[in-house]
């Protein structure tokens, strides 16, 4: 079977991917997605908040995936469900995907173009080492919210949640609205890692206490969870002796962050970032392998599913002129590099001939800042561009858009930083 495109994933990115592709022409396009429904992870997330930027109004996330299903129903573009894709090769002029389905077995799959779209995944207990028993009521925070939120199951009734970010925030509000007593939320870091808005909505709404620079440091339980223990933490993140407190409850909640979904991405050869655990891209999506792109939550951990969108979007559009044979190899490369007080920056590459008016730059802070400035150096340190910004925080994405003329004064490597406003 061939076509021009093959898109993996069909949640909220592969979805806007393979819309915007069909929209420019594209005319032979397929999804795979591994679920048994499109949507991804947005069919779980029955609270509002999504399609602000997308759709100017607010959607629930279930009602965000259908406008974009709806919308790929009037189009030629194909799907396979409950389909898992076991690698990706490229062969040159064409790439090979190999998947496997209860339908239609061993499946060999040929493209002009692939875009990776297979999002993020939960860090689990065993990543973060909790020590102590092994009992039941220990889940990731997205595991829960399927269960609550899909399935129609209770997990728990006293409930502690270990980290902030956003799906545990969410889930600490879902919990308390469906009648479970939650304890606290407890974050390692002496800031929260979500959404303002979040912290606001989910935790101060409802009274539930944010402990910060805390860790839980034993569970106690042997069939079922019955406390745990939590301590302070030090600057080093060690936990601090005689601060243990015991807070009983039945269930934890892990929210402890994510991890782009890329065991596809290192089998097929495509050079990843150690910063962001995604593949590296560059100004069109492209990865290190030509013809292959990636988009949303695989490349890099995103905040809102409007900015997941667009990223699909461009990923779309950018396969769609790689087949038109539109896209530049580019023989002015520039580098995209974090300095001080940042974390990393996407995409890592420019070339410069495929800048059409301006890139868009998006990077994560490594704390929270007040009153600082955002500045953009090119290689021999020359202020290319400077932004001042009263509060940036790691919970949230920063985004920097660099005109063409000022790309042009990178001579090879641009560096964003977080800079003393003087």
């Amino acid at each position: 079977m061939k076509y021009d495109l093959i898109v993996i994933g069909g949640g909220p990115a592969g979805l806007a991917a393979a819309y915007e592709a069909y929209k420019e022409g594209v005319e032979k396009i397929l999804i795979l997605e591994r679920d048994k429904e499109l949507g991804g992870i947005l069919n779980q997330c029955i609270h509002n908040g999504f399609g602000v930027h997308s759709f100017k109004e607010e959607l629930t996330g279930p009602e965000y995936a259908t406008r974009y299903i709806e919308m790929l129903s009037s189009t030629k573009v194909e799907y396979k469900l409950d389909t898992m894709v076991l690698s990706i090769a490229n062969g040159g002029e064409s790439k090979t995907v190999e998947a496997i389905n209860t339908k239609e077995g061993y499946l060999i799959l040929e493209a002009r173009a692939i875009i990776l779209s297979m999002g993020c995944r939960e860090r689990t207990r065993g990543a973060i080492q909790i020590p102590g028993e092994r009992p039941s009521g220990i889940f990731t925070a997205g595991t829960a919210q399927r269960y609550v939120n899909m399935e129609g199951y209770m997990v728990g009734k006293k409930v502690v949640i270990l980290g902030s970010g956003d799906i545990g925030l969410i889930m600490a509000r879902r919990m308390t609205l469906e009648g479970a007593e939650v304890k606290a939320c407890v974050e390692l870091m002496p800031y929260s890692n979500g959404l303002n808005r979040n912290i606001v909505q989910c935790l101060n709404d409802y009274n539930i206490p944010l402990l910060l620079s805390h860790t839980v440091t034993e569970i106690i339980g042997k069939h079922r969870l019955e406390a745990v223990v939590i301590s302070e933490v030090d600057e080093q993140k060690n936990p601090i002796p005689g601060t243990e407190q015991t807070l009983e409850c039945d269930t934890l909640l892990l929210s402890v962050g994510l991890i782009p979904e890329n065991e596809i991405t290192r089998n097929a050869g495509i050079a990843l970032d150690p910063r962001t655990s995604g593949p590296q891209v560059n100004e069109a999506m492209e990865t290190s392998v030509k013809g292959i792109f990636a988009c949303g939550n695989v490349v890099h951990v995103h905040d809102l599913v409007d900015f997941v969108s667009e990223e699909g979007q461009k990923a779309g559009r950018s396969a769609a002129r790689f087949i038109r044979h539109e896209l530049e190899e580019g023989q002015e490369v520039t580098s995209i590099v974090n300095g001080s007080r940042v974390n990393y920056t996407v995409p890592q590459q420019v070339r410069l001939e495929n800048i059409l008016d301006g890139q868009e730059i998006m990077f994560r802070v490594s704390n929270v800042f007040k009153d600082i400035n955002i500045t953009v150096r090119n290689n021999e340190g020359e202020l290319i561009k400077k932004l001042r910004r009263p509060i940036v925080a790691p919970g949230e994405m920063e985004k920097i858009k660099l005109k063409k003329e000022e790309l042009e004064k990178a001579n090879g490597k641009l560096t964003i930083a977080l800079e003393e406003v003087v």
